[in-house]
This record gives C-alpha cells, sequence and structure tokens, in this order.
C-alpha cells in the first residue's frame, strides 16, 4: 500500500504541535495504541528535527511520521532527512511541491479557495490541506466541480463534525487541539484520556 492510500485508509492525522520533545514519544505511543496511525510534528515546535528522528527510528515502523507547517525547500529538506515521509504546509508553493516529490515524500499543501486548491494539484501535490476547513459543507461545494482531488480538511475538526466531514467528501483529516492539547502536563491520567478520545476518533471514522 502507498502512502497515499495508507493516508486514505488510515484517515487521522494527530497534528503535535507546542509540545515539550520530551513529551512527544510517550504521547505518539498513546496515539498508536488508540488506533492513530499517522502523526504529524510542526516545524514550529521545540526541536522538531529532534522529535521527528526520535519517532522515525523508535516509532516508525508503526506509525508513519509527517512534518507540518512547512514553509520552504530547505525545511521540507531538513525534515525528510530525519524522518518524515510526508510534508503538510499551510499554504501552497509550487517550488516546495516538486522539490517535496523529489526527495521522495508526500506533498500535502494547504490551499482554500477552489483557485488554490486546483493550481496546488496542477502543481502535483498529492493531496490537498483544505485549511481553514470552514465547515462540512464548504468541502462539500470544493468536491461538486474537483471531484478528482482528495481533500484533507484542518482545522476545527473534533467529534462533534467529524463524521459530517467524512459525508461531504473528505478522505483523510488533521487533527489538531480537539485531540493533542499543547502546554499541558503530561500525567498518566492525561494520557489516558487522550488513547480514549484517540479511540473516539478512530470509530468516528470506521463507522
Amino acid at each position: 500500500m502507498n502512502l497515499t492510500s495508507q493516508i486514505s485508509a488510515n484517515k487521522l492525522i494527530a497534528i503535535i504541535r507546542g509540545v515539550s520533545p520530551d513529551q512527544v514519544l510517550p504521547i505518539a505511543e498513546v496515539l498508536y495504541e488508540g488506533g492513530i496511525r499517522l502523526v504529524e510534528v510542526t516545524m514550529n515546535s521545540a526541536e522538531p528535527l529532534k522529535v521527528i528522528e526520535e519517532l522515525a527510528v523508535k516509532l516508525g515502523d508503526r506509525i508513519t511520521i509527517g512534518a507540518g507547517t512547512v514553509l520552504d525547500i530547505p525545511a521540507a529538506s531538513d525534515a525528510i532527512q530525519a524522518g518524515a515521509r510526508f510534508i503538510l504546509s499551510p499554504v501552497w508553493d509550487e517550488e516546495l511541491i516538486v522539490e517535496t516529490k523529489k526527495m521522495g515524500a508526500l506533498s500535502i499543501p494547504g490551499a482554500f479557495t477552489a483557485t488554490e486548491i486546483y493550481r496546488a494539484w496542477k502543481a502535483g501535490a498529492d493531496l490537498v490541506k483544505v485549511f481553514p476547513a470552514l465547515s462540512p459543507a464548504y468541502v462539500k461545494d470544493i468536491r461538486g466541480p474537483l471531484p478528482q482531488i482528495p481533500l484533507i480538511p484542518t482545522g476545527g475538526i473534533n467529534l462533534d463534525n467529524i463524521t459530517e466531514y467524512a459525508k461531504a467528501g473528505a478522505i483523510g483529516f488533521g487533527i489538531g487541539s480537539s485531540l493533542v492539547a499543547a502546554n499541558i502536563a503530561i500525567t498518566d491520567q492525561y494520557l489516558a484520556a487522550l488513547k480514549e478520545n484517540a479511540s473516539k476518533f478512530v470509530q468516528a471514522v470506521h463507522s
């Protein structure tokens, strides 16, 4: 199964942002126990390359690691060398898309309007992150004229609306603070709640 198919099958990309580097591994392990198989480490977090490398070495056979908030080619190159297999951006940049693919990683740029989404796809994006995701209705509207483009809405996705986004035609979802909170004490109680929350998301998209 190629990586695009893995994302389509697993659907959920857990976004880890603003978490202390020494706490990311236990969080990722619990996410895996809850059924999550795709994790994004944002490049505007502390020591992102160190974190990506640690996750790739210790969990790379179980979880596919990606880098998020990637804004330029050097950052993409560094992340891929550290072990990231997919590159996400909040915006689309044609050169970044092309070079990411040349380096052997999956390109998932962010776009919002129909024109931006189409141009990102035409430039070679493997999937397009709809950011910010305003509503399931918006995704459905985009899918009408552009059904060939696989969309991953990100921003504001939670357990209350994820099913509606799936019905609207999204093939995957970026899940941020509604799953992994930043700047929170990593206690046994928190990890237990995180595992349960991850399981609820998995159940929601696979029911």
